[in-house]
């Protein structure tokens, strides 16, 4: 009776471990794909005050309607363990792995914001609007509970600052934060005619280098070779426009002194100027 008893325990025992293997063996796709929720920042080069003998801060905005950059735009949500750049930097704030820095009076990571004030920012807390009653014709308020709409943010600002580095004589960019852009309508404006835009928070970048590199970045023309969102920004994978420069007049926006065609071409200029930096050192 006790053989049969140990028999019965030992084949019980097999068929779970056998139930655990067949579905450890369960691979989603043609190949089992490296987790890359443990991969850690590539290191930067430590830079010397003394070595940097000529630096500039720019500020460049990084428009996610175009092509190039709608990898950081999708998806709009979850899907198949991939975050927008958005949403991953909502979630890390959530859960206490980023910190979110007020962006309404500077750009300089002074005043720290709750995940409520970043909520706030997003216009997603409880309100009243009111609304046109069918049946009576008579305007009445109506409760609406808002959420994050990480679809509303269609523009990305660096802050960036660009030097030269003469000790190994070459011209280097270390992005400093990233701002989302927020784009919306006031509940009021039925007919959409004027659209806002706000600037939801700042995130200091080397901070939030950690979680980036443990983020996948879909690839269109190869998904077996996806990057991360820390691989993107090191390699400059996306297109951008210069918005200002570090200038004598607080900092003024391109868009504070020129407009339309002009204001691209002053934008394009600079950005020139800064590469012809390194190009004018150089002897032949």
């Amino acid at each position: 009776m006790k053989n049969i008893f140990v028999l019965f325990a030992s084949l019980v025992f097999l068929s779970g471990v056998a139930i655990q293997e067949t579905q450890a063996q369960i691979i989603d796709g043609a190949f089992q794909r490296t987790d890359l929720s443990k991969r850690k920042p590539t290191p930067l080069p430590y830079v010397r005050e003394a070595d940097v003998m000529w630096s500039k801060k720019v500020w460049r905005i990084i428009d996610l309607r175009e092509k190039m950059n709608q990898p950081m735009y999708f998806p709009t949500k979850e899907m198949e363990g991939k975050n927008n750049l958005v949403n991953m930097f909502i979630n890390g704030i959530k859960d206490g792995k980023l910190t979110a820095y007020d962006a309404k009076n500077d750009d300089e990571f002074k005043v720290p914001m709750t995940y409520e004030q970043v909520k706030e920012a997003f216009g997603a807390t409880a309100r009243t609007i009111k609304v046109r009653n069918v049946d009576t014709g008579e305007m009445e308020p109506k409760p609406i509970m808002g959420e994050i709409r990480a679809e509303e943010i269609k523009q990305i600002m660096l802050k960036e600052e660009w030097y030269f580095d003469k000790q190994t004589s070459t011209l280097n960019v270390r992005i400093i934060g990233i701002c989302p852009i927020r784009e919306y309508y006031r509940d009021e404006d039925v007919n959409q005619e004027t659209v806002i835009r706000t600037k939801v928070f700042w995130i200091y970048y080397p901070e939030a280098r950690e979680l980036m590199a443990a983020n996948e970045v879909f690839n269109p023309q190869n998904t077996a070779r996806n990057s991360t969102y820390d691989d993107l920004f090191l390699k400059r994978m996306f297109t951008s426009y210069i918005l200002k420069e570090t200038n004598i007049y607080n900092n003024r926006e391109i868009s504070q002194y020129l407009t339309g065609k002009e204001a691209l071409l002053e934008s394009k200029r600079i950005e020139n100027g800064i590469f012809d930096y390194e190009q004018n050192l150089w002897e032949y």
